[in-house]
């Protein structure tokens, strides 16, 4: 007879080193291009699982989310949170019978640009493909991470990826180690806020003299700090920075602390400063991060 198994699993946050938004799209979506790269500030998961067709009629999905009370309150534990929406996409998509028990121990602040809930996501579907003995190769679990949400395909990538179109079309590269420093904020940003204040000022932001990202991705590849510090950009940050000055001061204090240059994380607030290989001091509160394989 099966017994459940068990994992536990670390799902690791992202920085964005650029991120360009190309337009609007006819299904509400954004066109986009970003490289991400993931760090080691993660959430961390235990999952019990068990298919068996022959046991079980249904399936049974459940989730406890904990933590610090600062972020896991702020964490939802219903159909909305996307580790039990990628576990039901998972199981549609495979014909499961059988249960899934999630808890989460939430060290991402939710809504803050750093992927957590995505990254939650891509985990769930990692694990369970794995503990459910499913099988699917990678082709057919980035088509269900799509479904659940634009940033997870590129997150089921363990070091960087680059990611296209809504962000469904991702191509694994290689970013070698670098230090990093994340100023946070007590409050979040909706990405659908976010991309709705470009919506009405990008053109003015950014338009066509928008970067080419060539020379950022180059540079990310070869792992030199100090050539891709002053390359960093986020379309987004000129709107979110008009509603939220906070941010453009966290910028300004990174780089005079000594940052290589600094950008803001997705659809923000949050900001991350690029450190050189030693040294620079952190500003006060801001808490130093490592990109890289895990």
């Amino acid at each position: 007879m099966n017994e459940p198994a068990g994992r536990t699993y670390e799902a690791r946050a992202k920085i964005n080193l650029f991120l360009q938004v190309l337009g609007r799209r006819d299904d509400g979506y954004h066109d986009l291009e970003t490289l991400i790269v993931r760090i080691s500030l993660a959430d961390r998961m235990q999952i019990h699982a068990l298919s068996d067709p022959d046991r079980f009629k249904t399936l049974s999905l459940s989730l406890e989310v904990v933590g610090e009370e600062s972020i896991a309150s702020t964490v939802p534990a219903d159909q909305s949170n996307l580790v039990l929406r990628a576990a039901s996409a998972l199981a549609e998509r495979a014909g499961i019978r059988g249960f899934a028990d999630f808890v989460l121990e939430k060290r991402i602040p939710a809504a803050a640009g750093l992927g957590g809930g995505s990254a939650d996501a891509a985990a769930t579907l990692q694990v369970l493909n794995d503990l459910w003995n499913l099988r699917l190769d990678d082709g057919a679990i980035r088509h269900v991470a799509a479904e659940v949400g634009s940033d997870v395909p590129a997150l089921l990538s363990p070091s960087a990826a680059l990611a296209r179109g809504r962000g469904e079309r991702t191509e694994a590269i290689h970013v070698p180690p670098l230090r990093w420093c994340l100023v946070t904020f007590p409050f979040g940003v909706r990405t659908a806020d976010a991309f709705g204040w470009w919506d009405g000022e990008g053109e003015r932001d950014g338009g066509e003299a928008r970067p080419d990202p060539a020379p950022l991705i180059h540079a990310a590849s070869s792992g030199d700090p100090r050539v891709i510090g002053p390359l960093l950009t986020n379309d987004l940050e000129p709107a979110v920075m008009r509603r939220h000055p906070e941010v453009r001061a966290a910028k300004e204090r990174l780089l005079g602390a000594g940052a290589l240059g600094a950008v803001m994380c997705g659809s923000g607030p949050t900001v991350a400063g690029l450190l050189p290989p030693e040294g620079s001091a952190l500003p006060p509160g801001a808490i130093e991060v490592r990109s890289g394989e895990a």
